[in-house]
């Protein structure tokens, strides 16, 4: 049975996030395991209101916060140790990372 590792970052700082994805790729291809990705989701654009007071009076308010949130997933297939050694990396502040674990089956 073999493992893939399915690992998400997101980040409103696409520079940020562009760099770990190369360095895990970069680590990936050192270690000579199979590297899905990065697959690119469109960018989410958010906006999130901001109340002058804490009573939440629509009719008082400061101009909406928008920002964007740069998606990219990545699959690391078997190769545990790479997958083990990417999920410790020192991800810098606001990135987020996510990463799934699941056991596949291979057909005989």
């Amino acid at each position: 049975m073999t493992f893939v590792t399915k690992i998400r970052l997101q980040s409103g700082n696409r520079p940020a996030l562009d760099r770990i994805v190369d360095e895990i790729r970069s680590t990936a291809e050192r270690k000579g395991a199979e590297l899905r990705g990065p697959h690119s989701a469109p960018p989410e654009r958010l906006s999130v209101p901001q109340y002058k007071s804490t009573a939440g009076d629509e009719h008082r308010q400061f101009r909406s916060w928008d920002y964007t949130v740069y998606t990219r997933e990545m699959e690391i297939v078997g190769h545990n140790e790479l997958a083990r050694q990417v999920t410790e990396f020192d991800f810098p502040d606001g990135v987020h990372v996510e990463a799934e674990l699941k056991q596949v089956e291979q057909m005989a």
